[in-house]
C-alpha cells in the first residue's frame, strides 16, 4: 500500500475531519496525529525525522492510504517527494478563527504541560521549531518558551499556505475549506461524493476532553 492522499493542512484546520471524510470515500485508513497519541511507539520514528536522520517511510506508513494533520504535514516536503503520484490536500480556514484554536487548544498551556508527560514529548521537542522555521516563522534566539506570539502563527499560516501552492503543481494541490463539503474534494479524488453529510469533527470547544480519552 501507498499513500495516495497527503494532507498539507496545519493542524486545526479540519484535519479530524478530514481524516474521517478520507476514509469514508476509500483514502482509508487515515493518518493523523491521534495515530501517534494511541500508539506511541510511532513518534520514535518521526523523532528520527525531525533530528535530520533517515527514516523509512514505508514503515511508517505501513497499512495507510493517506495522511492528514502533524506530523505528516510538517513533512509534506518530503513525503511528495517520496510519493509523487499522490494528490495533495491543503486544508485551510480563516486564520485568525485559526489563531485563536491553536492557542485555545493544541498550544495552550494545559496542553502542552500534559505533552511533556507523555511518551511522545521528544517528537514535539524536535518538530514545533521544524514547523517554525519552515514556514518562515521561527521564534528569535532567545524567545521565552511557551506559544508563539499571535503574530508569528499568522506568518506561519500565511508563509505555509504560499509554500504549499508555491512548490506543489496546481493539477495535484486541491486547496480546501471542509465547509465547502463532498463536492470539490471528490471531484479532486476522482470518487463519488457520498450521499450523507461531510463529517465534522473535532470542534474546539471538545479539545482537552477528547485529548484527556486518548491519554487514558
Amino acid at each position: 500500500m501507498t499513500l495516495q492522499v497527503i494532507g498539507a493542512g496545519l493542524p486545526r484546520t479540519g484535519t479530524l475531519s478530514m481524516k474521517a471524510a478520507l476514509e469514508q470515500i476509500g483514502f482509508g485508513p487515515c493518518y493523523h496525529m491521534a495515530e501517534v497519541m494511541m500508539a506511541p511507539w510511532r513518534h520514535e520514528l518521526w523523532a528520527r525525522h525531525f533530528r535530520g536522520e533517515s527514516v523509512d517511510w514505508e514503515e511508517v506508513f505501513d497499512g495507510y492510504k493517506a495522511t492528514v494533520d502533524a506530523p505528516g504535514c510538517v513533512a509534506w516536503r518530503d513525503l511528495v517527494a517520496r510519493y509523487p503520484d499522490a494528490k495533495v490536500v491543503l486544508t485551510i480556514r480563516d486564520v485568525e478563527r485559526w489563531a485563536d484554536s491553536m492557542l485555545n487548544t493544541v498550544l495552550s498551556g494545559q496542553h502542552q504541560a500534559a505533552i511533556q508527560q507523555m511518551p511522545v514529548a521528544p517528537m514535539f521537542e524536535v518538530m514545533g521549531p521544524r514547523l517554525m522555521a519552515m514556514t518562515g516563522a521561527a521564534p528569535p534566539a532567545g524567545a521565552p518558551v511557551g506559544p508563539p506570539p499571535r503574530e508569528a502563527l499568522l506568518a506561519m499560516f500565511a508563509n505555509h499556505r504560499a509554500a504549499v501552492e508555491r512548490e506543489v503543481p496546481p493539477g495535484k494541490l486541491l486547496v480546501f475549506d471542509v465547509r465547502e463539503g463532498w463536492e470539490p474534494l471528490c471531484r479532486f479524488l476522482g470518487v463519488e461524493a457520498p450521499d450523507t453529510p461531510f463529517p465534522r469533527m473535532n470542534e474546539s470547544e471538545g479539545f482537552h476532553d477528547r485529548f484527556s480519552q486518548i491519554q487514558a
